[in-house]
């Protein structure tokens, strides 16, 4: 299993840019599995924290339960629009894919059950220095960092 405390220890400097992007809005959109195989996007909050990439499902939540199902989702960083005047400045997005396991209840008082990410993939997408191409960097642990530059 790849947790995020792996993506830091083998890119540290690409893991703490997808981190910021994540960290700078608190509600991120993921895609799951319906039983019948159809997505279903949801909006959640995630956390960092132990070296871990966890998040939530309230008690009869349908998220959780295709996570039962089949494990595999899709966690979308929040979206903003390139500055106005400034797209270079633009911090870009961020996925990150995976498996998601049960990691026991909430906690804090609150109900539902905690998922724990293992890491397939994690994408940053933003744009080159000059704003002309769209850059997409990606890592997963068996391929490592490669990035493409897209005119």
């Amino acid at each position: 299993m790849t947790s995020w405390k792996d993506v830091e220890a083998a890119v540290p400097e690409f893991a703490a840019r997808v981190r910021a992007i994540f960290d700078a809005h608190k509600h991120k959109t993921i895609a799951t599995l319906r039983a019948d195989g159809s997505p279903r996007i949801s909006g959640i909050e995630a956390d960092f924290s132990d070296g871990e990439l966890t998040f939530g499902s309230m008690p009869g939540a349908r998220k959780g339960a295709d996570l039962h199902r089949d494990p595999r989702f899709a966690l979308h960083s929040p979206s903003v629009d390139p500055p106005e005047g400034n797209p270079a400045a633009w911090p870009g997005d961020a996925k990150i894919s995976g498996r998601a396991y049960p990691a026991g209840p909430v906690g804090g008082g609150t109900e539902g059950e905690l998922f724990r990410a293992d890491i397939e993939e994690v994408v940053h997408t933003g744009l080159n220095a000059d704003a002309t191409k769209l850059v997409i960097e990606s890592w997963t642990p068996a391929r490592g960092l490669r990035r493409v530059e897209r005119a």
